[in-house]
């Protein structure tokens, strides 16, 4: 029985330190795709450290609005380590979110990191769903500037600009990739698309419903 509960602490405690990504064994990996002259570490090749400059840790893409002029009225500027090398082992990644009047930044989930919101400018109504676990239960929040707002790693999240003006948020996460998974694109866009019985049957809707919503041309706003 003493071992028992030896084991069950020791794999609840293993669960907790790799719930994030591993520390780094060096002052910085900038990642590069190059694997003649690197050494790989957290998916990436790690370029090589006499080669590095101040710019591999700057990151201007955040500069200028991202065109919102989509189905979805908002865009999402990804500052992960596939677009910013320098955050390689170093386990964090930020977004910028900019939304016209009435833009939706859809359900969504990201696997490998919490996720914390900063409202710079507008009105968000943003909310996320707990698991099968805790019922479903959702979480609303209506943010003005200066707010901030967590989402934890793995529910399903939105961001939805009540206001009648342009919106401006910034997303923290605690993951180099966090990943992305868009609840509407991945169940009714996936190549090849699923099943229409399965889709059917879980949804408990008619199939020409389901065959409607898998002819649709489901935009990615990231």
């Amino acid at each position: 029985m003493k071992f028992l509960q030896t084991f069950v602490l020791l794999a609840l405690a293993s669960c907790h330190a790799f719930a994030s990504d591993p520390s780094p064994l060096q002052d910085f990996c900038v990642a590069v795709n190059d694997p003649t002259s690197a050494v790989f570490v957290n998916g990436k090749f790690c370029k090589d450290p006499k080669l590095v400059i101040a710019d591999d840790f700057s990151f201007t893409k955040f500069r200028y609005p991202g065109s919102t002029s989509n189905p979805l009225a908002s865009k999402v500027t990804t500052a992960f380590v596939d677009q910013f090398p320098g955050l390689n082992t170093l386990g964090i990644a930020t977004a910028r979110l900019d939304f016209a009047p009435y833009g939706l930044n859809p359900p969504h989930i990201h696997p490998r990191g919490t996720e914390m919101l900063l409202v710079v400018e507008g009105t968000l109504h943003v909310g996320f769903v707990t698991s099968n676990q805790l019922n479903n239960t959702l979480f609303t929040k209506v943010l003005t500037k200066g707010d901030v707002f967590v989402f934890p790693q793995g529910l399903v999240h939105f961001q939805l600009n009540i206001g009648q003006t342009n919106a401006l948020a910034f997303a923290f996460l605690s993951s180099q990739n966090p990943g992305l998974i868009t609840i509407a694109n991945t169940v009714f866009g996936s190549k090849p698309p699923i099943n229409v019985d399965v889709l059917t049957k879980a949804f408990q809707v008619d199939n020409k419903l389901i065959n409607y919503l898998q002819a649709q041309n489901w935009f990615e706003n990231h």
